[in-house]
């Protein structure tokens, strides 16, 4: 096989990957609330603030950082969920609750162990994250963090 026989596979394998990761995030919260709850912890653990925030068009942000009083627009939102899971590195996310308490609206809580880069404490921090029901789906509408 030639170098751009192996380039192209190469290339296949990256871009069937990203299609995969893309197909299962959404897929994963047409479901249940505790499969879209299972899918924001998993996106949460491995920082795929993309997949966090598939399908939301304005979310409520309280986290350090952030102002609460407006929601914010996917872009921005996904900027600061960057930055503020940038210098952390996940020890455990856990689901803790996972409640509809209404048709169409849900909360999840999830706990959350981290240490913050070039440190040993490990800290624990509440994560809080509201979701609404939209076309089949559920999306994350609010997300507000205790604690850390």
């Amino acid at each position: 096989m030639g170098a751009a026989a192996g380039g192209d596979v190469r290339r296949f394998c990256l871009l069937a990957t990203l299609a995969w990761c893309s197909g299962a995030a959404a897929w994963s919260q047409s479901g249940t609330l505790e499969t879209a709850a299972q899918a924001a912890r998993q996106s949460w653990y491995v920082h795929d603030v993309s997949g966090l925030l598939a399908g939301s068009s304005g979310i409520i942000l309280q986290i350090p950082g952030a102002d609460p009083s407006s929601p914010l627009g996917r872009p921005q939102a996904a900027e600061l969920l960057r930055r503020y899971l940038g210098g952390a590195r996940e020890r455990s996310v856990t689901v803790v609750s996972v409640r509809e308490v209404e048709p169409g609206i849900g909360f999840v809580e999830l706990d959350r162990r981290y240490v913050v880069s070039g440190t040993a404490d490990q800290r624990r921090e509440s994560l809080f994250l509201g979701f609404r029901r939209v076309e089949g789906r559920w999306v994350l509408a609010e997300l507000r963090s205790v604690g850390g």
